[in-house]
């Protein structure tokens, strides 16, 4: 019997728990194919941020970062970076590798926020395979200042054995089969997509034909707390994003959530994860959280027609953006096994509310406008 290659879903990952290779874990952490990260109590304020050289222990480089301890009875301040321990630490097999990406409610609140492992001089990365050590993150709240509390997670780590990213050929026929991208309730062909990269990824355009489009923040002193879920009105942090004949004026140095104008379906036998787009389709950086489970979109028994990304955006100069234009990038990869609940089964799921609302969903922070 063949080995089964690609994303590790949900019940292996309980099994890792198990088996010691991830330590610290809880259970209910555990998402359909990744695990959140949660923040301990160690946390410093830090002059800078740099990666750990091949062997070499995070801990022992806190003083050369300048690291002054911080308490959380305090808020994070904008602007400032601080780095925390996180509560989980891998001593993986050798076979397995993971990622790490900031979870939804980080990038829709502007929060910058990587997984630094010890001896690993990449970020959000813990590879080559047989990984052991621990995980910190870095933190940046880049809008307006954070409350947090030990145990809330700010990322996700995704275990693979096998890189199983698909090639032009594979999406292709995977995109005809399993209905992978939709617009307006109809499933699109793979000959209606104009914009393509040729690479095996999708690309996703903005939705900017209505006059109301999304949320700015320009930047605001007010505290947002992490632990209240639905405690907020959008307009202490945003104000509401208006188009003109298709068309958005966005700010360098502000913050923006919008949505892509297609629907996206991820069957549970795949994982997903938006990729950053290159400077090709313009001075902005898009989509700090990455990760989609299996099942988003996909109903659950597969009777769901996608669900449209919401985007963060943070423009490096001051850019136009048009309705249609390019904004995100979506990567697809085998499961090695569909896990036991999708995305859109899952009760405890922040994000897979019906697609009727007016505009993108802020983070689960937020009241959700009637």
């Amino acid at each position: 019997m063949s080995k089964k290659l690609g994303a590790v879903p949900y019940q292996t990952i309980i099994g890792m728990i198990a088996d010691g290779s991830i330590k610290g874990a809880l259970e209910s952490s555990v998402r359909p194919a990744s695990l959140d990260l949660r923040l301990s109590d160690e946390f410093y304020r830090v002059d800078g941020i740099f990666l750990p050289r091949p062997g070499e222990k995070v801990r022992n480089i806190l003083p050369e970062m300048g690291a002054v301890e911080h308490s959380l009875d305090y808020p994070l301040e904008r602007g400032v970076t601080y780095l925390a321990r996180l509560e989980e630490s891998l001593e993986l097999k050798e076979d397995i590798y993971g990622y790490s990406n900031p979870k939804s409610s980080t990038g829709r609140n502007d929060i910058h926020a990587r997984v630094i492992a010890d001896g690993v001089s990449r970020y959000d990365t813990t590879a080559p395979a047989g990984f052991s050590g621990e995980l910190w993150l870095a933190i940046e709240p880049r809008s307006y200042p954070v409350r947090l509390k030990p145990g809330v997670s700010l990322s996700q780590i995704r275990f693979f054995n096998h890189d199983t990213r698909f090639n032009e050929e594979e999406l292709m026929f995977y995109f005809e089969r399993d209905q992978l991208l939709w617009h307006k309730g109809r499933p699109l062909s793979y000959n209606e997509i104009n914009i393509k990269d040729d690479d095996g990824a999708l690309i996703l355009t903005a939705e900017l034909e209505d006059a109301l489009v999304g949320y700015e923040c320009r930047g605001s002193g007010k505290v947002l707390d992490f632990s209240l879920k639905g405690h907020y009105q959008p307009e202490e942090f945003f104000q509401p994003l208006k188009s003109s004949k298709g068309t958005v004026l966005l700010k360098k140095d502000s913050f923006y959530i919008i949505r892509t104008k297609e629907a996206v379906r991820v069957p549970p036998h795949f994982s997903s994860e938006v990729v950053p787009m290159d400077e090709r389709s313009g001075e902005f950086r898009t989509h700090y959280a990455g990760f989609f489970d299996p099942g988003w979109g996909w109903g659950e028994n597969g009777e769901g027609k996608g669900r449209r990304g919401v985007l963060e955006i943070r423009p490096f100069s001051d850019v136009l953006l048009r309705d249609g234009q390019p904004v995100a990038k979506f990567r697809f990869e085998k499961m090695m096994e569909a896990p036991e609940a999708n995305y859109d089964a899952m009760p405890d799921s922040n994000y897979n509310s019906k697609e009727e609302e007016n505009l993108p969903r802020l983070s689960k922070h937020f009241k959700v406008p009637v």
